[in-house]
């Protein structure tokens, strides 16, 4: 077996410590795109125990962060190139995930990446004093810092469902 080297780095081009966070984000991605990466239309589109679908899923993980960058860490409008990746909202009358379908695995790679590259590029210029300032909102307060951590775990957290799902359809 090969040896390998287990290591978090900082992401170039940000503060070391920020960078290191941002980095472990985009980890839990790079492992998402790589197992998705040639999956179906039909296992994308395909609904099972009353799971949602993994085309549900992936809308629902870039909408969140984008949310979550627009009205907690900028405290800001959209900018309307992102809000026009979202014509749905995040969930449907009954709770459940609003249902994607027909999405292409390209158009959700977009989807997932240009959020991506704008909430990237929004860190870029934070200072350590900017990324632990609580932002002052009605039902709480919050960092830069631990809308990241969020994201990183709410990310893994559907990355699992994906997964699971995925092995369930592709042993159909």
């Amino acid at each position: 077996m090969e040896r390998r080297a287990l290591l978090v780095s900082a992401l170039p081009g940000y503060e070391e410590e920020i960078g290191r966070w941002l980095w472990c984000l985009e980890d839990v991605r790079r492992t998402l795109i790589k197992e998705l990466t040639g999956t179906s239309q039909k296992i994308l589109d395909t609904k099972i125990d009353e799971r949602q679908t993994i085309g549900s899923m992936l809308y629902h993980i870039a909408l969140i962060e984008a949310d979550w960058l627009y009205e907690e860490v900028l405290v800001s409008d959209w900018d309307s190139e992102i809000r026009a990746l979202f014509p749905l909202g995040c969930r449907a009358e009954d709770g459940s995930l609003n249902r994607i379908e027909g999405q292409t695995l390209e158009e959700h790679f977009y989807r997932l990446n240009k959020v991506r590259e704008v909430f990237l590029s929004k860190f870029r210029t934070m200072d350590l004093t900017d990324w632990r300032k609580p932002r002052v909102l009605e039902q709480y307060d919050v960092t830069p810092e631990w809308v990241v951590y969020h994201l990183i775990e709410h990310e893994s957290h559907h990355r699992g469902q994906i997964f699971q799902l995925l092995k369930k359809l592709r042993n159909e």
